[in-house]
Order: C-alpha cells, then sequence, then structure tokens
C-alpha cells in the first residue's frame, strides 16, 4: 500500500466490513493483491471446516492469488468464541507485519471485530454447574426457548442476539445467572474505548432493495452450487444437526431438506428472509462502532484508499 495511503509508519490494518451479501471479500481481494497485503478474516462462519458454499468462503483458487488467516479453523461440531478468536488474530496480524505487509480486515461479525480493536470485557468466572446446566437446556429446549429467558433477564442483550445463536445466548444467560448484573451492563461499563490495533474501517453500504436483491441471487447461487448436498455430506460423515456449524443461517434449513423435513423452496425462501434479518442486524452493529465510516460501495481500490478514514478517530 502506498504510504500516501496509509498515513502510518507501521504496516497499516484496514478493515473492510460491513452486512452479508455486500461484496466485502471481493474488494478485500483485490485491495489485496493491489497492496501486497494479506487479508485476516472476521467471519464467525468461515472458521468452519467443510462449510464452503454456504459460508461464501473465499474459493481455493481466491486464497492461492492472496493469503487469508483464520480460515478453516475448527471443525463444525466446534464451538469458537470472541476471545479465542482474537488470540488468533492478534498472532495471525503480528505474523503479517513481521514481514512488514499490510493486513486487511474481512467480514461481518460485529463482536468479533470489537473483541479484536477494542477488547473484551472481563466477566467473574462462571460456575461449571451453571454453565452445564445452561448447556443442557439449550440441547433440550433449544435456543429460542432460553432466547425468550434472557429477554425477561437481560431485554437489552436479547434485543442484539439473534434467537438462533445459541452461543451468545448461553453466555448472556451465565453471566447474568452467576452475577446477578445483566451482560449488557457490564458491556456498557467497560466501554470498549481502548484501541488495541490501530484500524482504518469502513462499511460497504448499499440501498437496502439493492442489498435485499443480492442476497436473493447469492441465495440462489449458493443452493444452485451444491448447498444441499454440501450439508448432506456433513451430517453423512457425523456432524450433529445442532453442531454450531449447522446452526449458521441457511445451513439449519438445508439440514432440514437433505433430512427430508422441508421442501427446497421453502428452505430458500426462509434462508432469504433469515438473511435478510441479519444482515438488518449487522448494520445496526456497525452503526454502532464509532471508528467504522459507511461508505458506497467503491468501484475501484483508489476509491477505497481515497475514502478511508484516520485510524481510531471517531467519524
Amino acid at each position: 500500500m502506498p504510504r500516501s495511503v496509509a498515513g502510518m509508519d507501521s504496516p497499516p490494518i484496514v478493515a473492510i466490513l460491513g452486512p452479508t451479501a455486500s461484496g466485502k471479500s471481493a474488494l478485500a481481494l483485490e485491495a489485496a493483491e493491489a497492496w501486497n497485503a494479506e487479508i485476516v478474516t472476521v467471519d464467525s462462519a468461515q472458521v468452519f471446516r467443510g462449510l464452503n458454499i454456504g459460508t461464501a468462503k473465499p474459493t481455493v483458487e481466491e486464497q492461492a492469488r492472496v493469503p487469508h488467516h483464520l480460515i478453516d479453523r475448527v471443525e463444525p461440531s466446534t464451538q469458537w468464541s470472541a476471545a479465542e478468536f482474537r488470540q488468533a488474530a492478534d498472532e495471525a496480524i503480528r505474523k503479517i507485519q513481521d514481514r512488514n505487509k499490510p493486513v486487511i480486515l474481512c467480514g461481518g461479525t460485529g463482536l468479533w471485530y470489537r473483541a479484536l480493536v477494542h477488547g473484551i470485557f472481563r466477566a467473574p468466572p462462571i460456575d461449571p454447574g451453571l454453565r452445564q446446566q445452561i448447556r443442557t437446556d439449550l440441547e433440550t429446549q433449544g435456543s429460542r426457548a432460553l432466547h425468550r429467558r434472557l429477554a425477561e433477564l437481560d431485554p437489552e442483550a436479547a434485543a442484539k442476539i439473534a434467537p438462533g445463536d445459541p452461543q451468545r445466548i448461553g453466555r448472556a444467560l451465565e453471566v447474568v445467572l452467576q452475577t446477578g448484573k445483566p451482560i449488557s451492563q457490564l458491556q456498557a461499563a467497560h466501554g470498549f474505548r481502548d484501541v488495541r490495533h490501530p484500524v482504518r474501517a469502513v462499511a460497504i453500504h448499499h440501498p437496502r432493495p439493492l442489498l435485499w436483491e443480492r442476497i436473493r441471487t447469492r441465495t440462489r447461487a449458493m443452493i444452485a452450487a451444491g448447498w444441499v448436498d454440501e450439508t448432506r455430506a456433513l451430517l453423512d460423515r457425523g456432524v450433529p444437526r445442532d453442531a454450531p456449524g449447522l446452526q449458521i443461517i441457511g445451513y439449519r434449513d438445508m439440514v432440514r431438506v437433505a433430512l427430508g423435513e422441508k421442501t427446497l423452496e421453502a428452505a430458500e425462501q426462509d434462508t432469504y428472509v433469515a438473511t435478510r434479518q441479519f444482515a438488518k442486524r449487522q448494520a445496526n452493529w456497525f452503526n454502532q462502532e464509532r471508528t467504522v465510516r459507511w461508505v458506497e460501495a467503491p468501484r475501484t481500490v483508489r476509491e477505497l484508499a481515497d475514502r478511508l478514514p484516520p485510524p481510531d478517530r471517531p467519524v
């Protein structure tokens, strides 16, 4: 990256963020090639091995063009937390910068971005018995039932967490039941004011009708590319249907198609609607990130460079 673009003495970190289907990955790939950079994914779905089509994971050819980090890190049955991501991302960034190369963060998982750039609040230790009880309740009652329980105890947190996100629901319940204080209150006290990495961050904006059409087109393309077959292969090799990886939007519906519980047409529509809702939540999250600047989708890398804000200054 030219020094006039970076405006920084050390190898810069640029973040390309935004809702699903906004074109982040393609733009990051083009920018990485232009700037001789490497990409660190900030995507809680792309870390799972074997989940390629439904996570819009960079292809083998794209990964050969530019080094990508933190893709295919864990099995679909493994839960990966924001703290684990932060540790792995810190190490990846350090190694890239040791090579004196720029870093591009790319993804739409706002919680992981915040954990990496601004840190994580430290909750008190959780009693193992309480943790196991919540995990058991999630398995037997389902995440939506526990989301309703969370809404009673911490409505602010529940409003920000999707009913189909068992990991974050469980974590929020652990904290409020262990401490008597809502996790939203503890997070507000933390404030996420630290700056762990100076980052120049943009979020890619499309008018909503256009973004909805992009989501519709991509959903259909994923199904045509074999999304159901990919999901069936995961089930056939023993991945349980309630595994964290198969709770990702779309995979839940493809599981039901693979098991004969749902038609493909219904799965496509439900996935489209759920993805739209998810995109709205992503946009709301990045609206709250004070150092992220929303920009109309850049047509060139030069446009992207011109729109990057100064590092760590509220915009």
